[in-house]
């Protein structure tokens, strides 16, 4: 399938090692997932702890094919932030949406989802869906 009708995967975290490191996972458990266009958009700027309407909005566009962008987030502020970047309506690519669910379970069944060819609303709900595995 060609990656140019894949939905995108935003993975926004206050760190940027932990939105890679869940990126590389997500990509690395889905196998077919590598053709998944995947972005970490983690920390600041400077390196920091933290979040950053740029890089996210540079993350967004980086992997938009046209099919939607889901984003996923980790805590409050990225949350918060996402959602102003989406009121502002210019800043994220057309159909790009917030998806509420755990950031690495979400994740890859995002990630697994897209690889399908599936439209952005099934890989919003396989990413919510990971809020019913049980760990026991």
């Amino acid at each position: 399938m060609s990656d140019e009708k894949l939905v995108g995967i935003v993975l926004v975290s206050h760190s940027a090692a932990v939105a890679a490191s869940v990126a590389e996972l997500a990509q690395g458990l889905a196998g077919a997932g590598g053709s998944v266009p995947v972005a970490p958009a983690g920390g600041t700027e400077g390196g920091g702890l933290g979040t950053s309407a740029e890089l996210i909005a540079a993350a967004a566009a980086s992997v938009d094919r046209g099919a939607g962008v889901a984003v996923l987030t980790d805590l409050g502020s990225a949350v918060l932030t996402v959602k102003a970047l989406l009121a502002e309506g210019d800043e994220l690519p057309e159909r790009t949406r917030l998806v509420d669910a755990p950031f690495v379970e979400g994740a890859v069944a995002a990630v697994v989802t897209a690889s399908t060819g599936a439209d952005l609303a099934a890989v919003e709900a396989a990413a919510v869906e990971a809020y019913t595995y049980r760990k026991v």
